[in-house]
């Protein structure tokens, strides 16, 4: 955008020039007024095709034809900047478009977010925070814009995220979950489906905005359906009931200005803390960490809060810890090995 600014300051520039030149050429071949021999340039430069402004003699119809010549270059000029632009700006599409799609082609273990209204958007701010790879699907231009605005190198498919090649074009088959927050429940239903059918073991977020809708989200596909009416009325109480906890959890989950986080690993088959208890593993003392919770079985398991030094670890079982971002990144080496 810049370089075309550029470019059309440099062309209205130098018709002003022509313009005045020409226009001072008049004045000096036929001897009128300025204000006469600066419409008689115009007209010429641009072709207009009026009659004389005033009597021409041999001189100044050569100098007329040169001045002519002058305007049409120009124009020749000016339209041929016209089409590359319009060229450029087209080719630029393209190239952005192949570019994401080949780096969307090779993401895996990302999240789809459909939708980035005010919910989606603070999904993609927090997936973002947590360096978590996502593409989002969104149909609005609106929404798009102002997400590119926000973030400049954001995966975006602009189409229908309730269309199976939707899905497909963002991966969903490499996907470690989907989020939808579609502005209608129904849209968000579809997704369910869609996305169930084409991923079985995709992990599902749906956002439900009336309370009727959540089973049959469920029935649908969704692995969690968040109610934002339901979540907001339950922090508003515990705002005033518990501040000081709310106050702890905003700042280990939400806060960008700390590092402190709760997060969760999970541990697999070949992890060096597999078949150990957790006081032998040496979490703490290895990564800083503090083991708050483990849930054995994954999703559909259970969770044991403040598990004891003699619980043993098995693959699959899920640890919920909290410490700084780095300790997280350094637990996730370590039980590696």
């Amino acid at each position: 955008m810049r370089l075309f600014q550029r470019r059309a300051l440099a062309a209205l520039v130098s018709f002003v020039l022509l313009a005045l030149l020409g226009a001072g050429g008049y004045v000096i071949v036929e001897g009128v007024p300025y204000d006469e021999a600066l419409f008689m340039t115009v007209i010429t430069l641009t072709a207009v095709g009026y009659e004389e402004v005033f009597p021409l003699s041999a001189a100044g119809r050569s100098y007329t034809a040169v001045v002519l010549v002058l305007g049409i270059s120009w124009m020749g000029v000016w339209f041929a900047f016209i089409t590359a632009f319009l060229v450029e700006l087209d080719l630029t599409h393209v190239l952005r478009s192949r570019r994401m799609t080949r780096t969307i082609d090779e993401l895996e273990n990302h999240v789809i977010v459909c939708g980035v209204g005010r919910t989606g958007t603070e999904v993609v701010r927090e997936l973002e925070h947590s360096n978590a790879p996502w593409v989002v699907i969104e149909q609005n231009a609106d929404h798009v814009e102002r997400l590119r605005k926000e973030q400049p190198d954001a995966l975006v498919i602009e189409g229908d995220a309730t269309r199976d090649s939707e899905l497909e074009a963002a991966g969903i088959h490499r996907a470690r979950g989907l989020v939808a927050c579609l502005s209608q429940d129904t849209d968000n239903l579809f997704v369910c489906l869609s996305a169930r059918d084409l991923n079985p073991d995709l992990s599902i977020v749906a956002r439900a905005s009336q309370e009727e809708t959540r089973d049959k989200l469920f029935r649908a596909g969704a692995t969690h359906v968040v109610s934002p009416e339901i979540s907001g009325g339950i922090r508003m109480a515990s705002m005033l009931l518990r501040p000081t906890v709310m106050s702890f959890l905003e700042v280990a989950t939400r806060s960008s200005d700390h590092a402190l986080r709760i997060e969760q690993i999970e541990v697999r088959e070949g992890d060096r803390v597999v078949g150990v208890t957790l006081e032998e593993a040496h979490i703490p003392r290895e990564t800083g960490l503090i083991v708050i919770a483990l849930r054995r079985g994954g999703e559909s398991g259970d969770f044991t809060f403040n598990p004891g030094s003699d619980t043993r670890i098995e693959p699959g079982d899920e640890l919920v810890v909290l410490g700084e971002r780095d300790q997280v990144d350094r637990l996730r080496d370590y039980l590696s090995g």
